[in-house]
């Protein structure tokens, strides 16, 4: 039975040198612990006994940590689950955290590290909070709302790196802060950084600061973005805009969580939870350069798609009346007509948009009532997507042909991507992202 107000954690690994380690640092911390040297071993534990956490090899001799992961996670009450691979292993690890780990340790375990992800983890809300906290924050009951409500519950929950992808205005910014507030970092600073709007020759000193006198003008140390998120989020948002000399740079302190100051001789430990964002396709920015595949793998662990306010008409009634009451009208109503203006409007730029229109049309209208006319809506363009067949424009063009040729190679190698690349001509890793970029499954 676990002691009360003593937390229990359940250590999974077939080498009993580490194990020793591992529960002589727990204990020194206060908590309670179990051992298992197997899969089979550890998901009977799991079944049997409460754990507040549960920390697993991902090699064990009768089969793989994922296995401890999932049992872990398919509980009534979910216990978090991290996992200890082997150095270097970034795939280990990034399977891990597609799989629902809460976070993992690299080979040898640093205590220290093992302290923090220890204490991080105990500190994890339940689902349900997770749930009604981002209830209050995003607006709408169309099924694609619930579904981003529903996975933002479960992000919470992990320590995992969260790539946001979605159109202008369509409230990545809003997911990721919700992220934040609904995690055990949710009373811990989130340092929002727009990638596109810091110059590059001051990159590397606003994200990882500087010391004194490290270069003209360096009157003071200067924390960066890094230091001032330790504990807590660091959301970069536009992160397909970072030059490929930051990528580099970024991707060491992900790989280390240690960053070091411009102008400083020695590392600083950081511990930060990275939530990115674009609307572009890092992808494609992958296959044509401009993205380093190996920070791609470490963004995108899990992805969250937001939908464009247009996929989700039947909620913009409720979230004009939100936005309209944030700005200050209370008391001011909708007319039938406007809301059915709205409804049938395109609106390219979402969310942020539909709030410009509102704004504009409570300064316009009359008697505190908005009408269709009072919106101002610009009629949407003629389309200008290509008929089947067309030339016009020219990357809808070449993408028909492109994906009608990668479809006919599959179906020549009986859908063997290996075989299908060599048939094309191309990488298999050029394959795959012009399958992901196509949207061809």
């Amino acid at each position: 039975m676990k002691t009360a107000n003593r937390p229990r954690i359940l250590l999974v690994d077939d080498e009993p040198d580490l194990l020793d380690l591992m529960e002589l640092t727990l204990l020194k911390m206060g908590l309670e612990t179990d051992r298992a040297l197997t899969v089979t071993d550890a998901c009977s534990r799991l079944a049997n006994t409460a754990y507040d956490l549960c920390l697993t090899d991902m090699r064990l001799g009768d089969g793989e940590g994922l296995e401890v992961i999932a049992a872990a996670n398919a509980l009534p009450v979910p216990v978090p689950a991290a996992v200890i691979t082997a150095y270097g292993n970034a795939g280990n690890a990034v399977a891990a955290l597609k799989a629902g780990a809460f976070d993992y340790l690299a080979k040898p375990v640093a205590l220290d590290q093992l302290r923090t992800l220890v204490k991080s983890a105990l500190q994890v809300p339940a689902a349900s909070s997770g749930q009604a906290a981002t209830a209050r924050g995003l607006i709408g009951n169309s099924s694609a709302m619930q579904d981003i409500r529903a996975r933002i519950a479960k992000l919470a929950r992990t320590q995992a790196p969260v790539h946001i992808t979605g159109e202008s205005g369509s409230g990545k910014e809003l997911a990721a802060r919700l992220i934040n507030e609904t995690s055990n970092r949710g009373d811990k600073p989130m340092v929002a950084v727009n990638c596109g709007a810091i110059p590059e020759a001051l990159m590397e000193s606003e994200f990882f600061g500087y010391r004194k006198g490290a270069f003209t003008g360096a009157e003071a140390d200067r924390t960066g973005f890094f230091q001032a998120a330790d504990g807590g989020t660091l959301f970069l948002d536009e992160v397909g805009d970072l030059p490929l000399s930051m990528q580099v740079k970024l991707l060491r302190a992900l790989q280390e969580k240690k960053v070091r100051k411009v102008g400083a001789t020695t590392e600083e430990d950081v511990d930060v939870r990275i939530i990115s964002a674009t609307h572009q396709n890092l992808a494609a920015l992958v296959e044509a350069g401009r993205f380093r595949q190996d920070l791609y793998y470490r963004l995108n662990v899990i992805d969250l798609l937001m939908p464009s306010l247009r996929d989700r008409a039947e909620d913009i009634p409720e979230m004009a009346r939100f936005l309209l009451e944030k700005l200050g009208g209370r008391a001011v109503e909708l007319e039938r007509d406007a809301e059915k203006a709205l409804c049938a409007y395109a609106f390219p730029g979402n969310v942020r948009e539909l709030e410009n229109i509102l704004e504009r049309a409570l300064a316009l209208c009359e008697n505190a009532r908005i009408r269709a006319a009072d919106l101002n809506l610009v009629p949407a363009p003629p389309s200008t997507a290509a008929a089947p067949g067309s030339k016009y424009p020219l990357q809808d063009y070449l993408d028909q042909t492109e994906r009608a040729a990668i479809v006919e190679a599959l179906e020549q190698t009986r859908y063997n991507k290996t075989a299908a690349a060599r048939l094309l001509g191309v990488t298999f890793r050029s394959l795959r992202y012009r399958l992901e970029r196509l949207g061809i499954e």
